[in-house]
């Protein structure tokens, strides 16, 4: 897709609010504003509805019930309350430590230092292998009866790893440590079902997949959620696990994102998706120079994501120079604008010098094959210029 002169192919930073969501959306702005917990008079009820509405269409994407549905303002809340939430009221005490995925999120990252900082659990980090695939038998030498939470995202926002749930979550049962997936990145690749995976906690965020910013969810397990400490106090909103006005337009919004991805169409538009993508990236090897594919084959990973290494060159300089015509990055946009070399690319064995000559392309649902092959032959010329 392009905006203005811009070429967009950073869709696992953020994606465009498909245009079916906005639609339904804008009502609950100008004329269905009511708010959701006023409980007396119609305009209220109407827009409680919406909420209950919004909650059916989130469940019915990852197989759960709409009662374990707590909104929130997106992945990064939904981590935050999924880990402190358990972790300062773990009715099982005596389960003090923590393992958390080798490339995961910043936030995940970020919390486990919390966790261990601030509430002395003992929090360790499974290794990845090249592709960025947690290695099971790893994984399991770490477990046993102390082990209280393990934490793995379904699909890496950096190298689209896709992540082996159903044998992590056979394992965390087998062990009786409660299983948080962060799934911002999973619903365009994969399809996810809490129940045959044994997901207690579950996190979705609105931006990455169509649906509007400033929204997400915390999937919690029904049997679990007394054993959650909310994070944000208030009215006892949302079974008392998240306070405050739910807001409804974006609650709205995250359903019809949700409602679009739980049609068949879904398998059409990833296999379109694969194969727009591994054009893109054969043509960009095919350049000539020293250029290779970052992280697991084409074959296994999110069908949008392209990470690229261009040996010898800086990704920096390189994404310089694409302005304003082709828009991607060099890893996470969620590391308050820290420009390094990514520790996900550090953590599958490339060096300092190839993690600084990578950049994530990832495309999207309104991508095009103009799009494409326009973007190679910038990138074909930009290259030729340093």
């Amino acid at each position: 897709m392009r905006i203005g002169n811009t070429i967009y192919l950073d869709h696992q930073a953020t994606t465009p609010v498909d245009p079916n969501v906005m639609k339904t959306m804008l009502p609950y702005f100008t004329e269905t504003f009511g708010n959701p917990h006023s409980s007396e008079h119609a305009l209220g009820w109407t827009a409680s509805q919406a909420v209950e509405n919004a909650q059916i269409e989130v469940a019915t994407l990852i197989c759960a019930e709409p009662d374990e549905i707590i909104f929130t303002s997106g992945a990064t809340e939904s981590n935050n309350l999924a880990l402190l939430g358990l972790a300062r009221n773990s009715q099982k005490l005596y389960r003090n430590r923590l393992i958390v995925g080798g490339i995961e999120h910043k936030c995940l990252i970020e919390l486990g230092r919390i966790l261990s900082s601030y509430y002395h659990y003992e929090v360790e980090f499974v290794p990845v292998d090249k592709g960025g695939v947690v290695q099971l038998d790893q994984l399991e030498a770490l477990l046993d009866e102390n082990v209280l939470l393990i934490s793995i995202m379904a699909v890496n926002n950096e190298i689209g790893t896709i992540q082996p749930l159903n044998e992590i979550g056979v394992l965390a049962k087998k062990y009786g440590a409660y299983f948080h997936c962060d799934a911002a990145q999973a619903p365009c690749a994969v399809d996810i079902d809490v129940i045959a995976m044994n997901i207690d906690l579950l996190s979705l965020s609105g931006h990455k997949i169509y649906g509007p910013k400033g929204i997400g969810s915390l999937y919690v397990k029904r049997e679990i959620q007394r054993e959650i400490e909310p994070i944000i106090y208030g009215g006892g909103q949302q079974n008392n696990l998240r306070s405050g006005t739910v807001p409804v337009p974006l609650c709205v919004g995250l359903g019809t994102a949700c409602s679009i991805l739980n049609q068949p169409m879904k398998y059409t538009e990833r296999t379109r998706l694969a194969q727009l993508r591994d054009k893109f990236v054969s043509d960009i090897i095919a350049l000539g120079r020293d250029i290779s594919l970052n992280g697991p084959s084409l074959q296994t990973r999110h069908s949008g994501n392209a990470n690229i290494c261009f040996n010898g060159y800086s990704a920096q300089d390189i994404l310089q120079a694409l302005q304003p015509f082709v828009a991607a990055s060099s890893g996470s946009a969620c590391s308050s604008g820290i420009t390094e070399p990514s520790y996900v690319l550090r953590a599958i064995g490339l060096t300092l010098e190839d993690a600084a000559s990578s950049i994530r392309f990832s495309l999207g649902r309104f991508t095009t094959v103009d799009d494409v092959d326009s973007a190679v032959r910038i990138i074909k010329n930009v290259l030729s210029r340093l």
